[in-house]
């Protein structure tokens, strides 16, 4: 039996064992198991099932008669089906590797976003990737400009919750009302502000209010991912609770939880950008 086709069949994922036995039938065919054991040297308590194995894979065909006769797939059938499988793993493993790659690339970076326009595109192209949840904080001012890629994502089954100042005019959507609201918000801090959270996987965050000046940031990284999927959850549960509670939570800290916002708000004198 030739060694050097041996060698070739398992270089194409045959065992020792079928490569002898597809050898064997090739040679002779149809032919009984006790037939190949003996033409092809594979012992009689192997070759049944090494033959198994073989029309398992397609490699090889039974008859159903008494004895059982076996035949060998065509050499140029047997080498084209390797050939698809081959070429349908490079494919997938080009895409898989490739996305892999540049996942664990992002999820170690956190990119710097320069421009408001930039900034709301990043956003746009997140929430396209989005498949489970959006939380989303925003102004009415910039919510039409996310409204198409927010609406598409509910189209296609995404939750879409958002913590909003002002109407954002989204109907698709579960909305929070921040409080107190955006004209108070933007005096406090000196502008606008966008945070985004997809599937607490990635995030975009940044003031979008000073046109090419704006800055953000945009990543992957779990160590930004986390707190500001957390920042968001938190507004959440503040809206909750004033829906619930409003009457003893003012009556303790005042209309919107003012007196909180000044403990913790920003000192007198510094806000954001302007």
């Amino acid at each position: 039996m030739n060694p050097d086709l041996i060698r070739i069949l398992r270089r194409l994922d045959f065992t020792e064992y079928e490569a002898k036995v597809y050898l064997a039938l090739l040679e002779q065919a149809p032919v009984s198991g006790y037939a190949v054991a003996r033409q092809s040297g594979v012992p009689r308590s192997k070759v049944y099932g090494t033959l198994d194995g073989l029309i398992a894979r397609g490699a090889a065909l039974a008859s159903h008669g008494e004895p059982t006769l076996y035949a060998p797939l065509p050499p140029a059938e047997l080498l084209a089906g390797r050939r698809r499988e081959a070429e349908a793993a490079i494919r997938e493993a080009e895409q898989g590797l490739a996305d892999y790659a540049a996942s664990s690339a992002n999820r170690r970076v956190i990119w710097d976003i320069t421009g408001r326009d930039e900034i709301l595109m990043r956003v746009r192209e997140a929430i396209g990737r989005a498949e489970r949840r959006v939380l989303l904080q925003l102004w009415r001012e910039d919510a039409p400009l996310l409204r198409d890629a927010l609406a598409a994502a509910a189209g296609r089954g995404t939750e879409i919750i958002v913590v909003a100042y002002g109407d954002p005019d989204y109907p698709f959507a579960r909305v929070y009302p921040h409080e107190p609201g955006a004209d108070r918000i933007t005096e406090e801090y000196g502008g606008r502000w966008v945070i985004l959270s997809v599937d607490a996987a990635e995030i975009v965050a940044g003031i979008v209010s000073l046109g090419d000046e704006s800055r953000a940031a945009w990543s992957q990284h779990p160590g930004l991912v986390m707190p500001i999927t957390q920042q968001i959850a938190h507004d959440l549960y503040i809206a909750e609770l004033l829906q619930a509670h409003r009457e003893t939570l003012e009556a303790t800290f005042g209309p919107g939880l003012v007196r909180l916002r000044e403990r913790f708000g920003p000192p007198v004198g510094v806000g954001g950008p302007r």
